[in-house]
């Protein structure tokens, strides 16, 4: 007997979102897309989808929708004055892969709720290059039993999915991870700037130390995936990320300050960091 696969609405075709659309229709499942401009649709050529004029439509026709938009107030414009949460079916789910703050998706929960459509927060790690290579980390909060229906649509685009807990735990582990990777920055930026004190060529260095017990993913980017060319454009995104991780811990008090200060810190650097580690 045949499968039947849902069918998976998808709104967001950016850097991301776009490799992310393309791997599940790649894997067979049936692909309906929305964006506001025709020429989005561009960057899904040669995979088979089916386009919509309008959120309605396209949620009309979805049984899953993902959404990777840029922030919380998006999300909320598109699944409710967007009209999306109405007019999905009920048992339908919506994915939210963007990053954002924990009590939001508790929130979009709550909107979904009276549409008896189920809520996933499931934010994503890896990048650009990560979706394009289909091993993208997803981070995920929601009832277990929705989860687990999603589960095989994560697995077309990622190698790691987890599974934190209920309603936000995603979001709140995909600032974790930020927090620790730009902390890890500014841990860079300090140490560079001892060895260049001390007279070391630093590129070398940090080639010999990309290969030692002292690398970290944030090493590795750096003159890879992070560049002069871009590095100014993400260390702006990731200070909006520490904007939303300080709101998220703010009820836990001064303690955490100093983590979240070093987090703040090492976005900073980046811009510098690429720059010495070009040479």
């Amino acid at each position: 007997m045949t499968r039947v696969l849902p069918r998976i609405g998808w709104i967001g075709l950016g850097d991301q979102g776009a490799p992310m659309a393309r791997a599940v229709a790649e894997a067979g499942y049936p692909l309906h897309a929305y964006a506001r401009r025709k020429a989005s649709f561009g960057v899904l050529d040669g995979v088979p989808y089916e386009a919509h004029d309008s959120v309605t439509e396209l949620g009309a026709h979805s049984d899953v929708v993902g959404l990777c938009l840029s922030d919380d107030p998006d999300v909320r414009e598109v699944a409710t004055a967007g009209g999306l949460l109405e007019s999905l079916a009920p048992g339908s789910v919506l994915v939210n892969h963007g990053t954002g703050l924990p009590s939001f998706a508790v929130e979009l929960a709550g909107l979904a709720a009276p549409y008896r459509v189920e809520v996933v927060d499931a934010p994503v790690s890896g990048g650009h290059a990560g979706a394009a290579e289909k091993r993208l980390t997803v981070l995920v909060g929601g009832d277990p039993e929705v989860v687990a229906r999603v589960r095989p649509v994560f697995e077309t685009f990622a190698t790691t999915i987890a599974h934190l807990g209920g309603h936000g735990a995603g979001q709140t582990g995909k600032l974790l991870n930020n927090t620790l990777l730009m902390a890890n920055q500014e841990n860079i930026a300090e140490l560079l700037d001892v060895a260049g004190r001390l007279g070391l060529d630093l590129p070398a260095l940090v080639d010999v130390i990309r290969a030692g017990t002292g690398s970290s993913v944030a090493l590795q980017s750096l003159g890879r995936a992070i560049t002069t060319d871009n590095a100014e454009h993400l260390s702006r995104l990731q200070l909006i990320d520490m904007d939303i991780y300080r709101k998220a811990v703010a009820s836990l008090g001064d303690e955490v300050g100093a983590l979240t200060d070093r987090a703040v810190a090492g976005a900073q650097a980046l811009p510098r960091l690429a720059r010495l580690v070009s040479g």
